[in-house]
């Protein structure tokens, strides 16, 4: 057991589009006070604060004209104006506010600070394995937002790595039940940064990218692997995942970190998921990295950020957390599990997809062969 470096401050909770739109800030209030009820602070977690990131930061992800309107168009709307610009061109219809949104882009820079302090905390012996909450923002791009996303942390934290501290083997493992599909055109056609997916079938959920077959491109390869995991998987289809592709690809490349993305929406109870994990499975996402790290000195970035039923929310941050330091408390259930539950209906179908998966990438991985 450890104690972990929790990166946070109360700011996240104005990252909020406004009532009625399915993503508000009250979670950044929720978890902190449920974790404070569960662990002890000091003992079991610590928490840091950390700056808003600058222009210069987000230059390393975003084009300066995506930053400006994103900038001027959110001050606008929290302030009750009517922002000026063609939003349409930067922004797909699901990060438009609601009412009154949040300071929604000055806690995007912070959720950005936030990453950067993970890097520097891992990197630089102030701490092994770091989260930053309000992370994981993996589906927005260089020059536009979408999926409640406006800048991409996970992109920034491997850029970030490479850039100031010259890793040239970079794991980003997203357990969203989203296909991470802004992370993936960042690193679609580079070697240096290995990009896993496990996410609902892109069939059946937005954004509708994330197919067994999207293996990146040019020099990258085979270093992008999606794994679209069949309606109502649970821990057995997810283990299964683990076990006979993420963790023989992760030895095979041997990352100088990992950077894993992704919150409670894989439970079975999320209001925009169609998975089947209930919270002791998000203990064991946290278990598998933190088993993986010990090939990159237990070096680990942590954004926790999603998740659309405000119930399960902070038992499964909760899980993932203890799950990555080896806390060893009871979890609690707070949903009833769906009668289906009991038996993993996705089994034959997930068999099916690690095949095709191996299939598409046994070229360029000896250990899927």
């Amino acid at each position: 057991m450890m104690m972990i470096s929790i990166v946070y401050r109360e700011e996240l909770r104005e990252y909020d589009f406004g009532p009625g739109h399915p993503f508000r800030g009250d979670r950044y209030e929720i978890f902190p006070r449920f974790l404070k009820d569960i662990l002890v602070e000091n003992r079991d977690f610590r928490l840091l604060k950390a700056e808003p990131a600058g222009d210069e930061d987000l230059h390393l992800i975003c084009d300066e004209e995506y930053i400006r309107f994103t900038g001027s168009y959110y001050r606008a709307a929290n302030l009750g104006l009517t922002p000026a610009g063609d939003f349409s061109r930067f922004h797909s219809p699901d990060n438009v506010p609601q009412g009154q949104p949040g300071k929604v882009e000055e806690a995007a820079r912070l959720i950005i600070g936030q990453a950067k302090k993970a890097c520097d905390l891992v990197q630089e012996g102030g701490a092994e394995k770091v989260v930053a909450l309000g992370g994981g923002m993996h589906h927005a791009g260089p020059g536009n937002g979408e999926g409640f996303c406006i800048y991409n942390d996970v992109a920034f934290c491997a850029r970030y790595l490479r850039q100031r501290y010259s890793l040239d083997r970079v794991l980003i493992l997203d357990t969203d039940a989203h296909a991470g599909n802004g992370t993936a055109r960042y690193f679609y056609e580079d070697p240096s940064v290995l990009f896993i997916d496990l996410h609902q079938d892109p069939r059946t959920l937005y954004p509708g990218t994330g197919f067994a077959g999207e293996i990146g491109s040019g020099d990258g390869r085979g270093f992008t692997v999606n794994v679209p995991m069949p309606l109502f998987s649970g821990q057995k289809a997810y283990r299964m995942v683990f076990e006979q592709i993420v963790r023989p690809v992760v030895d095979e490349f041997k990352p100088q970190i990992i950077i894993r993305n992704g919150g409670s929406d894989p439970h079975a109870a999320d209001e925009l998921t169609n998975l089947g994990m209930e919270v002791d499975g998000f203990r064991m996402f946290g278990e598998q990295v933190r088993e993986m790290a010990g090939i990159c000195e237990g070096r680990v970035i942590d954004l926790i950020g999603s998740g659309y039923n405000r119930r399960v929310l902070p038992h499964s941050w909760l899980a993932l957390i203890c799950g990555l330091t080896g806390i060893d408390i009871a979890l609690e259930e707070p949903e009833p599990a769906p009668a289906w539950l009991g038996v993993d209906r996705s089994m034959g179908d997930i068999k099916v997809v690690v095949i095709e998966v191996k299939n598409r990438l046994k070229e360029y991985w000896r250990s899927l062969r």
